[in-house]
């Protein structure tokens, strides 16, 4: 010591080492890995709280990140976020003591992330403004603002039809291969929100470059931030992205920001979460899914919606109806929860109609509330006529209905032309608010002075 003392540059140098040795370091408490099931990791030696994070030190040198999804006794379950090679017998398992926090901000518009919040568009690192929890900030039901203005989304049919308001949240219920896809990337091109966020989850790894490239396209992903978790990655990874876009969502609408939230899809979120589940011994209940499935569904959808800071989330759910059966349990419980549905028919897709919408089988809940009611009494006369010629196809395409035996099947079949062309739109074809109100005047038989009529309250909030 009297050595240091005489020479200043050596007690320059040791004066960092002698500060940190001074400092009480806090005890690491390290368990141990002691079996491995699948995705289900099971360690002993260690306590943490669902949610807490755990590094397991891998035979490849680099940490594997796990997730404490549950616990028995002294045991707890946890579930790796990444990939599970160099994993070993007994390897060491530390917890980190920390939640998943994910960095956002202004820097997010125009980039594709991972779940994990990493970017995976090669544009360099993220720049973070703030971190927020995955989880988000609940809300107070009462401190919510009602949903009062009509958002427009660039498609005739929804902006006419199933008019969506600031606010609500939508269900796209769709089989395969009946363009849910190309619906969504019309909405993002052409909606008018202040930020879009898409959430790809679950899906193939060679859509997501499709989706960014040809569906979005640069135009649209200025002003968007895309969360993509394809099918090879972990269940909870998928679990993540979901959530992950949707706190982004929220960071932008509690800046008093009108957000667009397309998250494709939310039947996948639920598969992810039955992996999940099923994994750590939860029962299976409904078709196959744990209880907590139905649990965490409302948990992510109650996330969107108007906040209490002025800005709001619109969110369209895709819901994959496996064998286009509308009764599947995920679509069941998804109509309970949200405020509408958009239904897509493969029969309409395979007739060549785009978007393959089928109006009688689909609703928006609170149309009543955002629209005048000029509007929705040409709704209710669109949706008469147009059932009437459905009900009466099959006799009018065979000849066997004549003409003159019901007024109102005769109307049906002058009118559907008109009908039938308003409802279809070209993928690259911008319809706005007030060109599609006009259209509908215009597929009832109405004057263009008619169409001005429908709903003067438009120009306001649009």
């Amino acid at each position: 010591m009297l050595q240091t003392e005489r020479n200043p540059i050596w007690q320059q140098r040791l004066e960092p080492y002698l500060a940190r040795a001074q400092q009480p370091q806090p005890l690491v408490v390290a368990g141990k890995l002691t079996r491995m099931v699948g995705l289900t990791l099971e360690a002993v030696g260690c306590q943490t709280a669902i949610g807490g994070r755990c590094l397991i030190e891998s035979t490849l040198g680099n940490p594997i990140e796990a997730e404490v999804v549950g616990f028995h006794d002294d045991k707890i379950y946890l579930m790796p976020i990444g990939d599970l090679q160099g994993l070993g017998p007994d390897a060491r398992v530390v917890p980190t003591h920390s939640v998943c926090e994910v960095p956002v901000g202004d820097h997010l518009l125009g980039r594709v992330l991972d779940g994990a919040g990493h970017a995976l568009d090669g544009k360099g690192p993220l720049q973070a403004e703030a971190s927020v929890p995955l989880t988000g900030r609940p809300i107070n039901p009462l401190s919510r603002a009602p949903i009062r203005e009509p958002l427009d989304v660039g498609v005739a049919a929804i902006n006419a039809l199933l008019s969506v308001g600031r606010g609500q949240r939508m269900g796209l219920f769709a089989g395969s291969g009946v363009g849910k896809s190309v619906l969504l990337g019309m909405m993002t091109r052409y909606t008018n929100a202040d930020v879009i966020v898409v959430g790809l989850i679950g899906e193939r790894g060679r859509e997501v470059k499709e989706f960014v490239q040809n569906i979005l396209g640069d135009e649209g992903l200025a002003r968007a931030v895309v969360v993509a978790t394809p099918a090879d990655n972990s269940p909870l990874m998928r679990m993540h992205g979901a959530m992950l876009a949707t706190s982004v969502a929220e960071y932008f609408r509690d800046q008093g920001k009108q957000v667009l939230l397309l998250m494709d899809s939310l039947t996948r979120f639920a598969q992810a979460q039955r992996e999940v589940a099923l994994a750590i011994g939860e029962p299976p209940a409904t078709k196959g899914y744990p209880p907590s499935v139905f649990a965490k569904l409302p948990q992510l959808v109650e996330r969107a919606g108007t906040g209490d800071r002025g800005g709001s989330i619109t969110a369209f759910y895709t819901v994959l109806a496996e064998g286009d059966d509308q009764n599947d349990p995920i679509a069941d419980a998804a109509r309970a929860i949200l405020d509408g549905h958009v239904v897509l028919s493969r029969e309409l897709a395979e007739a060549g109609h785009y978007p393959a919408i089928d109006i009688e089988a689909s609703i928006s809940r609170v149309m009543v509330d955002i629209v005048a009611p000029e509007h929705d009494q040409a709704v209710r006369r669109f949706r008469q006529i147009y059932s009437s010629y459905r009900q009466n196809r099959d006799l009018i395409n065979v000849g066997a209905y004549q003409p003159g035996s019901d007024a109102r099947v005769d109307e049906a079949i002058a009118m559907q032309p008109r009908m039938t062309q308003f409802l279809q739109q070209h993928m690259h074809e911008r319809v706005d608010w007030n060109n599609a109100l006009a259209g509908l005047a215009g597929a009832l038989g109405a004057t263009a002075g008619d169409a001005a009529g429908v709903n003067t309250e438009a120009d306001g909030p649009i």
